[in-house]
């Protein structure tokens, strides 16, 4: 009997040309460790020189950029180029040496890549402030040390906690204008400490620099042999941020119905899948979710990314998920795990930063966004204004004025589906907008609701 196969064999064992390619081993990669971080104080404090000193001593400048610095009419008597101009790009900004905009910049090193928010210092700015800090695992209080702690100093660190920003860098900048002194140092410590406690802060690192120079920036100084802690850089670069996501509780915004109807490609013939970007917890497939405000459960029947379909994704990764069973799902919907519950209401009490010149009063209505949701709103309650100088509550104000940080109770036209913003920072805000222009006139975040409420600890109540 002849050793070849006959047809009726698989023909792809005797002519090996046929036979399927073996697949290449695939490489795992591992997702890229990013921090989002801003920069703040009070105007002169030095916040966009040190951006620049990051930048220019760790070669993340490009030759272009350093050409244009170079030929700028701002380089000082001594040759010196002017750092703060890489985050300074606008007229005014250059003309009155202070930061009005929120600028992004970014760089990477070895170990990790940044994006960098350099915010104003000025008061009247401190809605930029809340802009550029909204994102940030951590934020850098610079504090000049002739000053000490001032009011803008505290304001900022008030609007951290506040933010939940759940780590904090106390720069104090300027240390050669006082002759390295650890006395001082350790003065401008013990003013922070005294308030920190009732911020609720936990993790909270001090360092001695001047941005100008570079002395602990980058390179540890030959100035402060007193002082035995991290660079600045060092200390951004090792700081632990893989916690600060919340993996408790799926959360998935829906952004947008994909339906591609790809005739070329039978799975993508009839695909419907759900888009958006997971605010919060991990999903599996086969995992049961319930879908808002159908207030139905399905199950998870595959999870597409960008590179095509896993078995399980997480917060903060885009996906797009199929479920096994045909429900109304559109934008503004959410897709939620099962446990923990998310809270339902059109009463709403939340914390706000007012960002508008025209003050925020009782009765006015607006538009509110949380997350791919818009509704109509009425603010019904004004409880408290916090005053920065005391971190008090000033109870019963009229009205919030332009960057005042206040307590307030909203009314929805129909049900939101929400996180306490200590629980989740993302399912916990949202923005309110003026509905004739169209501008965002508030960032809020929503206290935990009602049903779900539990007593909380180390957090002020404003």
């Amino acid at each position: 009997m002849s050793a070849t196969a006959s047809p009726s064999q698989d023909s792809r064992f005797v002519f090996p040309e046929l036979a399927p390619p073996i697949p290449e081993p695939r490489t795992v990669t591992p997702p890229v460790d990013i921090l989002r971080f801003n920069t703040c104080g009070s105007v002169d404090d030095g916040k966009s020189t040190l951006i620049g000193r990051l930048l220019f001593d760790s070669k993340s400048i490009m030759e272009d950029q350093l050409e244009a610095l170079e030929r700028s009419a701002d380089i000082t008597g001594g040759g010196q180029i002017n750092l703060a101009n890489l985050t300074d790009g606008l007229r005014a900004e250059r003309e009155q040496g202070i930061t009005i905009d929120v600028a992004y910049r970014y760089f990477a090193t070895p170990r990790r890549k940044f994006i960098i928010a350099d915010t104003p210092g000025h008061v009247q700015y401190t809605r930029n402030m809340v802009t550029g800090a909204s994102t940030a695992n951590l934020s850098i209080i610079l504090v000049d040390a002739r000053a000490g702690v001032i009011e803008q100093s505290r304001r900022h660190t008030a609007i951290a906690s506040l933010l939940r920003i759940p780590h904090l860098v106390v720069a104090v900048n300027k240390m050669d204008l006082v002759e390295w002194s650890e006395t001082r140092f350790n003065e401008i410590r013990a003013q922070f400490e005294e308030f920190l406690p009732r911020l609720g802060i936990k993790d909270v690192k001090f360092i001695p620099i001047s941005a100008l120079n570079g002395d602990n920036v980058v390179t540890p100084s030959t100035h402060t042999p007193w002082y035995d802690g991290p660079t600045l850089l060092g200390h951004l670069e090792t700081v632990h941020i893989a916690s600060d996501w919340n993996l408790s509780g799926f959360r998935l915004p829906v952004q947008w119905v994909n339906r591609p109807n790809t005739p070329t490609d039978p799975r993508l013939h009839d695909f419907r899948g759900f888009s958006g970007q997971i605010a919060g917890g991990i999903v599996r497939v086969g995992q049961k979710v319930l879908a808002l405000p159908a207030g139905i459960v399905s199950t998870v029947k595959e999870i597409w990314t960008y590179d095509g379909t896993v078995e399980e994704a997480f917060c903060p990764q885009s996906v797009t998920l199929v479920l096994a069973d045909d429900i109304d799902i559109s934008r503004g919907s959410i897709i939620t795990g099962l446990e923990p519950r998310i809270g339902a209401a059109t009463e709403l009490h939340a914390k706000i930063c007012w960002m508008h010149p025209r003050p925020l009063q009782r009765g006015r209505k607006y538009l509110l966004k949380h997350s791919t949701n818009t509704v109509q709103a009425v603010v019904s309650e004004i409880e408290h204004r916090l005053d920065i100088s005391t971190l008090e509550r000033a109870n019963g104000p009229t009205e919030l004025a332009m960057n005042d940080l206040g307590e307030i109770r909203i009314r929805t036209a129909k049900p939101i589906y929400y996180d306490g913003y200590a629980t989740n920072r993302l399912t916990g805000s949202f923005i309110l907008i003026e509905p004739g222009t169209h501008a965002t006139v508030g960032a809020g975040m929503l206290m935990p609701p009602a049903e779900l409420a539990r007593p909380e600890t180390g957090d002020y109540v404003i």
